[in-house]
């Protein structure tokens, strides 16, 4: 399973989901079940692409002896080496949801037919995620001197600024122990903003006071509250609020913005405090949540539902998706709405048009709550200098959206920041300015820099099993 770094001691609190998801597997590998149905969801998450060929392999065994293998993936390889294929989309959100292909991929790609699929336009090469024409050249740069954190081995690494590098490696090698526990903490320090105790290392140098500051972009949800949503996050509900304030209807009852806020009360609902729902305790099973009777999950109370910018109510609103929104206030060309749109527009930039404004979000997945943090950093375009951290930013994410990712990377890279990303996928790695590639191997067996260089560089790079995938992506 590619797991053989890990040791036997090693607390399952500290693995990654990918880990803990193929430990599962070989214990299932253990029992030699037969007639199983095995469902995955995303197995390829954290996996090299030197790990996810021993995945196929181990998932081609379990079907072998007598067991079914479904398998929720955007991953190529895992992709081409399916029996069947189900597409669904063609977009995300309201415009996905259909089958748009079924059946088996060799035949589907040879066959000369067209889907309005892009999973096929992908495969098939119709759609590419473009080389970029010429690397960036950087001067600045920051070094880790003696890093030995974990499974490091004393190793010093150059780190360039206001260019894309990416850290990659199989996985185990010590990229998040290089990244996240000593460059991350020991920035963090230096800037005067402690996180934590920094990994082992001797010493960080060069030039450190052209960075302003450090965002480390991870998968966490984006507030703990079931009332944050992604419109909250981008202060774009604060306009929005603003805008239902200024209606005719507004002023004669005496409603300011604060009467549109589920979070205050006044205009809110105040049976289910704006959750929209009441959850009933159960002593010895797990709660239940049932739709409010007061507001019928509309979250308001009437009188504050009975105003309405043009036919729309804040409860219509806030269920309108990311992209409805932009058009219908694009019709206008007020102020108010000007400023609403500017603040949703990151969220169309980095590919999430398809979200509901007032949509939890407890709801979204680690992915989409990374890309709206993303998102919130994109609207500020006066902020240089800054350091990026992006762990796996294409967890969860298709070829296409990655493709709409990299334009939103590149956007912040041009505004004079650093991107700096833990990555396994391909399509980013050949899209860097810079590549450290540690191994070779996971565990004690990892830990060292390869090499490090331009995508090219590294592709040439023999001893290095990303420069051996990278020459293939490089080709095409």
């Amino acid at each position: 399973m590619g797991l053989s770094y890990l040791t036997l001691d090693r607390l399952s609190s500290t693995l990654s989901g990918g880990e803990s998801q193929r430990i599962n597997l070989a214990t299932s590998l253990g029992s030699a079940l037969v007639g199983s149905l095995y469902i995955l969801d995303e197995p390829s998450i954290g996996l090299h692409s030197r790990d996810t060929e021993k995945l196929i392999h181990v998932l081609r065994r379990l079907q072998q002896i007598g067991n079914t293998v479904v398998v929720v993936e955007h991953d190529e390889d895992i992709m081409r080496a399916a029996d069947e294929i189900v597409d669904i989309g063609k977009d995300a959100g309201r415009n996905g949801g259909t089958v748009v292909l079924e059946g088996n991929l060799n035949e589907v790609l040879t066959d000369g037919k067209q889907y309005n699929s892009y999973t096929v336009d992908y495969l098939r090469g119709d759609r590419c995620i473009e080389i970029p024409k010429r690397r960036r050249a950087w001067k600045k740069s920051v070094q880790v001197e003696g890093a030995a954190q974990n499974n490091l081995k004393d190793i010093d690494v150059t780190f360039p600024l206001e260019v894309m590098t990416v850290v990659t490696g199989v996985s185990g090698s010590g990229k998040s122990s290089l990244v996240k526990e000593v460059l991350y903490k020991a920035l963090m320090r230096e800037l005067g903003e402690p996180v934590g105790v920094p990994g082992t290392h001797r010493a960080l140098t060069g030039d450190i006071r052209a960075i302003k500051g450090v965002e480390m972009i991870d998968q966490n949800p984006i507030g703990t509250s079931s009332r944050s949503n992604p419109a909250t996050y981008l202060k774009a509900y604060d306009e929005i609020r603003k805008l239902f304030a200024d209606q005719q209807l507004s002023k004669q009852m005496g409603f300011t913005p604060a009467y549109f806020s589920f979070n205050t009360d006044g205009g809110r609902c105040e049976e289910c405090k704006g959750e929209g729902t009441i959850t009933i305790p159960m002593q010895f099973m797990a709660d239940i949540q049932v739709e409010c009777e007061a507001c019928h999950g509309k979250r308001f109370k009437q009188e504050v539902l009975d105003v309405e910018y043009r036919g729309k109510n804040i409860h219509d609103f806030l269920n309108m998706t990311v992209n409805q929104a932009i058009d219908f206030l694009s019709e206008v060309n007020g102020n108010q709405e000007k400023k609403i749109v500017g603040k949703l527009k990151p969220l169309q930039d980095v590919g999430l048009g398809y979200i509901k404004l007032g949509q939890s979000s407890s709801t979204l997945s680690g992915g989409e709550n990374q890309r709206v943090k993303l998102a919130y950093f994109i609207a500020q375009e006066k902020q240089q200098g800054t350091l990026f951290i992006f762990d796996e930013p294409t967890t969860g994410l298709h070829f296409h959206d990655i493709s709409v990712l990299l334009k939103s990377l590149n956007r912040l890279v041009d505004n004079g920041n650093t991107v700096l990303i833990i990555e396994h996928n391909m399509d980013i790695v050949k899209s860097a300015d810079w590549v450290i590639d540690i191994g070779p191997e996971g565990g004690e067996a990892g830990g060292e820099i390869v090499t490090a260089g331009t995508p090219e560089q590294v592709a040439s790079c023999k001893t290095s099993y990303t420069g051996h995938y990278l020459k293939e992506k490089l080709k095409s």
